[in-house]
């Protein structure tokens, strides 16, 4: 429906949030860290102006190129909202005001997924903002309270906290970052908290209201029933995403959706109607682009040769904080649910030369290793570039590699991945260097 390519990732989502994650680091760095590098910054400014429209460039140019390669692979763009009229043909309400219909030998829904709201809360998108509405914000509010501390609300957080907003989290779980190892979460909230953000755990909102220009947020407490009242100039309803499809029309085709609402696939891709296949946030699994990226891939090639793959097994996740957060594979309370029997490797990057000399060694690598085999099972890191260092333990564990395997890996010094190959050593054996 969009006047550009990219979907939700491009548009709203991964890419302009890494911008703003990216811009306002370096306004911090400015303003707070350069001294003790020996290099005296004065006068640091905030040009929030150029700061959005920074964000909004990176945005553009590669929305425009998915439209050049569209063109180049001649793929037609037709820009409307489509409608399942039966199995195989879609009505499109044009953006023109027109509409047409397209036909389909095979159909792959892609629809993806938008915030998931909370009955009786107006979003208005300028003080009670979903995510969408926290990439454009006019100015930095001066408090600013996030309801739901997973991946979109701590990198949203952390970009406004930044850039000088008093931000409270408040989440309704006992832990943050849903999905991360505990004691990874346990380490990385007493980072954050550090870094400006505070946060109310096992808390529930039960009433949003807009008075004199402020945003009351009355909340209760998941145990004991506490109540208590917090005031922002804005607030991030940020509790997760659901499966969009609204007006889809899947009731025409028969195509199936769960008790949750995403559309069901088998491991063809496949819903419960052959030719039409599903791909992405609308279906089960991650909510992660790559995911999509990859299942959109192995969809069209079912379709074209017979066989397509994606290993759910190794599909990394990543919080793009300052430190980032990344994981691939179990956690240790799900091996725990498994009855899996796992050793542990562990290593800090306050021991790793490299954290060390750019005095950036927050955190630390933990690898979680079958304990017969040392297959390598999951692989958790909180430290700066913890996104890049995680496709190497993607890529070993894609291949059933071991800790020691990883360990007996000449990795370069000083660079970061040493203390992966260092919590490999621990886990195989015993790490040198701490």
């Amino acid at each position: 429906m969009r006047e550009t390519l990219g979907g939700t990732c491009l548009n709203v989502g991964c890419i302009p949030s890494k911008a703003l994650l990216n811009s306002s680091h370096l306004y911090h760095t400015a303003k707070h860290d350069m001294e003790k590098f020996g290099i005296e910054v004065s006068d640091v400014k905030l040009n929030h102006q150029k700061l959005m429209a920074q964000k909004e460039k990176s945005v553009s140019a590669l929305c425009n190129g998915i439209q050049y390669l569209f063109k180049k692979n001649k793929i037609d763009w037709v820009k409307g909202k489509g409608t399942f009229l039966n199995q195989n043909e879609i009505q499109v309400a044009l953006n023109n005001g027109e509409s047409t219909t397209v036909k389909g030998k095979n159909i792959i829904i892609a629809t993806g997924s938008v915030p998931t709201d909370i009955p009786g809360f107006e979003i208005d998108e300028k003080q009670i903002v979903t995510s969408t509405g926290a990439l454009s914000l006019e100015k930095v509010p001066e408090k600013m309270i996030v309801i739901g501390a997973g991946v979109i609300g701590l990198e949203l957080g952390s970009v406004w906290s930044r850039l000088g907003s008093k931000v409270t989290a408040v989440e309704f779980l006992p832990e943050i970052g849903a999905g991360m190892d505990a004691e990874l979460a346990k380490n990385f909230k007493r980072i954050m908290t550090k870094q400006g953000i505070a946060f109310k755990m096992g808390t529930k909102v039960t009433s949003l209201k807009k008075v004199d220009g402020k945003v009351i947020v009355e909340t209760e407490a998941v145990k004991g029933g506490k109540k208590d009242t917090l005031e922002a100039d804005v607030v991030l309803v940020s509790i997760g995403r659901r499966p969009y499809t609204d007006g889809l029309g899947l009731e025409n085709a028969g195509v199936q959706v769960n008790q949750r609402g995403q559309v069901e696939k088998n491991d063809h891709f496949e819903t419960n109607v052959k030719h039409i296949k599903v791909i992405g946030d609308v279906t089960t699994g991650p909510m992660l682009a790559h995911k999509a990226e990859d299942e959109g891939v192995a969809a069209v090639e079912y379709i074209t040769n017979g066989f397509g793959h994606v290993n759910y097994d190794v599909i990394p996740s990543v919080i793009y904080t300052h430190p980032e957060v990344a994981w691939v594979g179990k956690n240790e309370q799900q091996l725990k649910d498994e009855n899996i029997k796992y050793k542990i490797g562990s290593f800090p990057f306050s021991a790793n030369s490299r954290a060390k000399t750019v005095d950036d060694a927050e955190g630390m690598v933990k690898v979680l290793v079958d304990a017969e085999t040392d297959r390598i099972l999951g692989v958790h890191i909180i430290g700066s570039n913890a996104g890049e260092m995680i496709g190497e333990c993607g890529l070993a564990m894609e291949y059933g590699g071991s800790s020691e395997d990883i360990a007996r890996t000449c990795h370069a010094h000083p660079t970061l991945s040493e203390a992966l190959k260092e919590a490999c050593m621990a886990a195989y054996s015993s790490a040198l260097h701490v």
